[in-house]
C-alpha cells in the first residue's frame, strides 16, 4: 500500500473547471504530487497549473490516452491516480483507492455498480456504455462494471509495464485488456460522478463508438490468439 500517490490530471483547455479541481485536490493528505498535462504550449489550462504550482508537462503526442501515458512515466510515486480536470471526480473517493490497493493492482472507479451514479450521463451515453460494458464483460472477459470510467488508481511501474499505445479515448479499452492479459489484479469501485463544471462532453458520440467497436474487436484478437 501506497499512502501518498501521484495524480495525473489530462488538461485541455480546461479554463472554466481546473482551478476548482486543483483547488480541492491541493490539500488533499493522500495527494504528494500533481501532474497536469496539457495539449500544446498555447493550452489555456498552463497559467493556472503554474498557480498552483504543480507539475506541468506539455505533450508530445496529442490526445487523451497520450497525456496519460505521459503523465504516467513522469510519476515519482508508486500509485498514480487518473483525474479528469472537469471536476466530475470527487476526491473522496482517493482514501478507498488507496486501501483497495494493498490487495490489487488496478482499481477501476464504476458509476454502475452497487449505490454509484452520474449527474453526467445521459441516456445515449449510458446505453452506449452499457452495452461496451457487457460485450467487454462477456466477449472479452473483463470483469468490470463501468468500462469507459476512468477514474482509475494503480501501481505505476505495472501501469508503464502494459506499454499502452493508444493516444486517444480507445485507452479506455486498452487498459483493462492489458491488465487482464498480464495477469495483474484488478477490482472496481462503485462511485458517483459529479456534474461536471462547463456541462460540454468531448466525447463524439458516433465517432468514439466505433473507434471503440474496433478497439474492442482489436482486444479480442489479441488476448485469444496472441
Amino acid at each position: 500500500m501506497s499512502d501518498k500517490i501521484s495524480l495525473i490530471i489530462p488538461a485541455k483547455n480546461e479554463v472554466e473547471s481546473l482551478g476548482a479541481v486543483l483547488e480541492e485536490v491541493k490539500n488533499n493528505k493522500f495527494v504528494d504530487e500533481i501532474i497536469v498535462v496539457v495539449d500544446s504550449e498555447i493550452d489555456n489550462s498552463i497559467p493556472i497549473v503554474k498557480k498552483f504550482n504543480c507539475k506541468l508537462i506539455i505533450q508530445n503526442q496529442k490526445g487523451y490516452g497520450s497525456a496519460i501515458i505521459e503523465g504516467f512515466k513522469n510519476a515519482k510515486n508508486n500509485f498514480g491516480c487518473i483525474y479528469n480536470a472537469d471536476h466530475s471526480f470527487d476526491p473522496k473517493y482517493l482514501e478507498e483507492l488507496i486501501r483497495l490497493s494493498e490487495s490489487n493492482d488496478f482499481i477501476f472507479g464504476s458509476r454502475y455498480k452497487g449505490s454509484g451514479g452520474s449527474d453526467d450521463d445521459d441516456i445515449i451515453t449510458f446505453i452506449g456504455n452499457k452495452i461496451f460494458t457487457f460485450i467487454t464483460r462477456f466477449i472479452l472477459g473483463i470483469k468490470l462494471s463501468d468500462i469507459l470510467f476512468t477514474y482509475v488508481l494503480c501501481n505505476v511501474g505495472k501501469f508503464n509495464n502494459l506499454k499502452l499505445i493508444n493516444s486517444d479515448f480507445k485507452l479506455c479499452i486498452e487498459l483493462p485488456v492489458k491488465v487482464k492479459k498480464n495477469k495483474y489484479t484488478y477490482i472496481d469501485l462503485e462511485m458517483f460522478e459529479r456534474k461536471r463544471y462547463d456541462g460540454k462532453k468531448k466525447v463524439n458520440v458516433i465517432k468514439d463508438g466505433l473507434l471503440i467497436s474496433y478497439e474492442i474487436i482489436k482486444s479480442f484478437i489479441y488476448l485469444n490468439f496472441k
